[in-house]
């Protein structure tokens, strides 16, 4: 896949679990660890922008492209 998801660096970043960030931005911890893990499919702006709010970061610190070989 071209976009990869780098929470998890955010996530050490900020020294934040799972269960803390998950609680602050209103979803489930599964359905983060999906995200977190780059397992997700899709992911919804008002997800990405509560993620963005709680770590205090970029969606270009989230998200990057990279282009397949």
């Amino acid at each position: 896949m071209a976009i990869q998801v780098q929470l998890d660096v955010e996530m050490v970043k900020q020294h934040v679990g799972v269960g803390e960030l998950a609680e602050q931005i209103g979803i489930t911890p599964a359905n983060l660890s999906i995200l977190k893990n780059g397992r997700a499919k899709a992911i919804r702006l008002s997800t990405l922008d509560a993620l963005c709010k709680a770590l205090h970061c970029q969606p270009g610190d989230i998200l990057t492209y990279v282009e397949d070989e």
